[in-house]
């Protein structure tokens, strides 16, 4: 199986709304169980050329390199997905 790592989009687990459209779609959908991993996440999916990473706010504030390491960074962008 080959995975398309152009975008990425990460979610916690509990979050039963966020990105279904995406998943229905069959994109590629992470749902972390433990929110305060989604620094190694970024990072695994950064060494693997990801170029799009979409986070809902929530798995966000969880985060301490998104703004620290990759803000300044030209080849993957993240973005953070507002809340409904």
């Amino acid at each position: 199986m080959v995975i398309n790592l152009k975008s990425v989009f990460i979610k916690y687990c509990k979050d039963k709304e966020s990105f279904n459209f995406f998943k229905a779609m069959g994109a590629n959908v992470i749902e972390l169980e433990n929110p305060e991993e989604i620094d190694k996440n970024i990072e695994k999916l950064y060494k693997n050329n990801c170029k799009r990473i979409i986070l809902t706010n929530e798995i966000a504030g969880f985060s301490e390199d998104i703004i620290k390491k990759y803000n300044s960074l030209k080849n993957i962008s993240i973005i953070i997905a507002p809340k409904k």
